[in-house]
């Protein structure tokens, strides 16, 4: 098999199993019209497709290996933003919830923006009114984004966040609001599963941040630019990302530690608040 006939042994593989298109598109987070382009091979489907397809089939881990390994073949992928406006970015959010539910080991890497599974409701909000999206677009978009919160409290993976100072102080909401989202980092570093740890901006340093990626599995990585999100899944590819991230988190401050330092930025937000209110 390669990777031009992909779509059809998928189909032949779906139809072994007995199970129907529309149930396998509702488990892959597709509609029903993609997965019947991909499996008649309209679109070529990326590596995350063929990820969720197999996991909705219900493959055995043999069958997943080999099937993986051909969507491997092309090492990098690239998914334009547009392409997801118009996809819906409440569906991209429930394509990453498919992807949060599989991943037992998730490290991700931030110098931008708080992690999309740490944001409170607000900054949330404030991340996705830049986009230009309608009310009800925007509330279903929110309202994926915290679903997607959930695998927080799931003690079966291991999430791992390495997040720089620079975000703890990037006014995207009011100060009052800042100091609630630094609140929610704290209490979700808490859990035993979870690592968080922060860059401090006066510790020297030997890489520079370039741009936030999460890494799945040690198998998939995703980054995002500005213009598309990238999936990378080359090997020696995703090892440089691996290597970067334990880079920053030998360098990162963690557990009580990182704690007093997020207590301390909060405290500042909270001063500021009173003086405005003075």
């Amino acid at each position: 098999m390669n990777r031009t006939r992909l779509g059809t042994a998928l189909r032949e593989l779906r139809q072994a199993s007995g199970k129907e298109a529309k149930a396998v598109a509702r488990g892959a987070v597709m509609s029903p019209s993609k997965l019947s382009k991909i499996e008649t091979g309209k679109v070529s489907p990326t590596v995350v497709d063929v990820e969720r397809i197999l996991e909705a089939i219900g493959v055995s881990d043999e069958v997943k290996v080999e099937y993986m390994a051909v969507a491997r073949i092309d090492a990098t992928e690239a998914t334009a933003w547009r392409l997801v406006r118009r996809l819906g970015y409440h569906r991209k959010q429930q394509q990453i919830k498919a992807l949060d539910d599989s991943t037992t080991l998730l490290r991700l890497f931030q110098p931008s923006l708080v992690p999309g599974l740490l944001q409170t409701p607000e900054y949330v909000r404030a991340v996705f009114e830049g986009k230009d999206l309608g009310e009800d677009q925007l509330s279903r978009t929110i309202s994926a984004r915290l679903a997607r919160q959930q695998c927080l409290y799931d003690t079966t993976k291991t999430l791992q966040f390495v997040i720089t100072e620079s975000v703890l102080r990037w006014r995207l909401v009011p100060s009052a609001m800042m100091a609630g989202q630094l609140d929610r980092i704290i209490s979700v570093s808490r859990l035993g599963h979870v690592d968080i740890r922060v860059v401090p901006l006066a510790a020297p340093q030997s890489d520079v941040p370039s741009h936030s990626f999460v890494i799945r599995n040690d198998r998939m990585v995703t980054v995002e630019t500005v213009h598309a999100e990238l999936s990378v899944t080359d090997p020696r590819d995703v090892d440089l990302y691996v290597r970067k991230f334990n880079r920053f988190s030998e360098n990162a401050l963690s557990g009580e530690e990182m704690r007093r330092v997020l207590e301390r930025i909060r405290d500042e937000f909270l001063r500021e608040r009173e003086i405005v209110q003075d």
